[in-house]
């Protein structure tokens, strides 16, 4: 009896070393994998390339963008073709509208660009039709509603535009590719547009929590129609004064930033929620929506298109993410520096850590659901940074200093190590 009783207790110690497997922390990054992000850095016209690897991110290359050595033409969105091989580039500041630049990976030489609206902002390509969706953000316009662009990639032409609201953020697309949404910040709107017809769909106002269907579905207008109209504004003068001086955008970018566009138009829009980005779940029919002016993360139902669950965050959420797994989110609150770390099915915050700078900016998450990188703006001179969190353990990882008001960041790609 007692050599079978220490066999078994030997074959239960196999098995529960078995399960769990070779001793390694929660926090241990598997020493197989890189990953590779592209952040702007606003305030330099700078673009990085950083790698993560073997808990330690570094600048593998910094590139110098625009044309106008005089000026801060203003880096802003990133985004990478869904094959890997491309990566786009927003210039917020133009005479007066903004560029689209295409640049090949690998190489970061640029290939392609075009011209676009008023202050052209965050983007995505469809992968059902392969266009490219920019809003244009208008700062420096009256806060009449803007538009969002649509570009054909491989010609880098502007095929459409469709109107939605005025200072529109947080171009994102749904997994399928088939529907885009967008916010407007002033007026507090969740706009759907029809990725393959180029309509406007759907309108959620944000305060109110009511939907609303699209009746009469215009097409996208032609380039040089938008572009009229936009100019009709005035808005030239503005954006060349606006974009004049470093020091002048650098101020900007440290504090909130829609809250000087928001003071000198209070009388015109009320909006609460002020919103400034939307993500879709890569599974469920579901939005997250930051509500910036509500301090909140709203979860939207995309059948009824209206609110559904409200998650209580720091000040001034500004950026979220959905992990690719589709369990957590990552939410940036600008004003607090800080970012929140949540459990979607629960609804609980799992963490609130620090970034290294006091106005935190954009995160994306790794395609494997385990880090979270999150771009921050610094104030004044003060230099911008990567900060890298890992979502197993729940700490920051790495950090890594870059150029001026780190801002714009998107995920090129995670690759095993040589």
């Amino acid at each position: 009896m007692r050599s079978i009783s220490i066999s078994l207790g030997l074959l239960l110690g196999c098995f529960v070393v078995g399960l769990s497997g070779p001793a390694r922390g929660a926090s241990d990054q598997p020493a197989s994998t890189s990953y590779w992000v592209y952040v702007t850095a606003e305030s330099a016209d700078e673009v990085y390339l950083i790698r993560f690897a073997d808990r330690k991110a570094e600048i593998v290359k910094k590139i110098s963008v625009g044309y106008q050595p005089t000026e801060i033409e203003g880096p802003h969105g990133l985004t990478v073709s869904p094959d890997g091989q491309h990566w786009y580039l927003t210039m917020a500041h133009g005479k007066p509208f903004g560029i689209l630049y295409k640049y090949a990976t690998g190489t970061d030489e640029v290939v392609g660009q075009c011209e676009l609206g008023l202050f052209p902002a965050t983007m995505q390509i469809s992968k059902a039709t392969g266009l490219l969706y920019c809003v244009n953000f208008d700062l420096h316009g009256d806060m009449s509603p803007s538009s969002v662009s649509i570009v054909d990639p491989d010609e880098m032409a502007e095929v459409g535009r469709v109107t939605t609201g005025p200072m529109p953020h947080g171009s994102r697309l749904s997994p399928d590719g088939r529907f885009h949404y967008s916010c407007a910040m002033m007026s507090g709107e969740l706009f759907e547009i029809d990725a393959t017809h180029m309509q406007l769909s759907r309108v959620l106002d944000l305060d109110k929590n009511e939907p609303r269907v699209v009746q009469e579905k215009s097409h996208a207008h032609t380039e040089h129609g938008a572009k009229d109209a936009q100019a009709e504004h005035g808005a030239k003068d503005a954006h060349a004064e606006h974009g004049a001086t470093k020091d002048a955008h650098t101020e900007h970018g440290a504090k909130d930033a829609m809250a000087p566009a928001q003071e000198a138009h209070a009388g015109h829009h009320h909006a609460q929620s002020k919103p400034t980005w939307v993500y879709p779940h890569p599974d469920k029919r579901r939005l997250y929506v930051a509500l910036n002016g509500m301090e909140q993360i709203a979860e939207v139902d995309l059948e009824s298109f209206k609110i559904v669950r409200r998650f209580k965050t720091g000040k001034g959420p500004y950026n979220v993410e959905v992990s690719p797994n589709g369990k957590q989110f990552v939410a940036t609150y600008k004003s607090a520096g800080q970012i929140g770390i949540w459990d979607i099915e629960s609804g609980v915050e799992l963490a609130r850590l620090p970034t290294s700078r006091k106005v935190s900016h954009g995160v994306v998450i790794s395609p494997d659901s385990r880090f979270a990188f999150v771009s921050s703006e610094g104030i004044g001179g003060e230099a911008g940074t990567l900060d890298v969190y890992d979502l197993e353990s729940n700490k920051l990882a790495a950090t890594v200093e870059i150029g001026l008001q780190a801002g714009g960041i998107y995920f090129w790609k995670a690759e095993p190590q040589d």
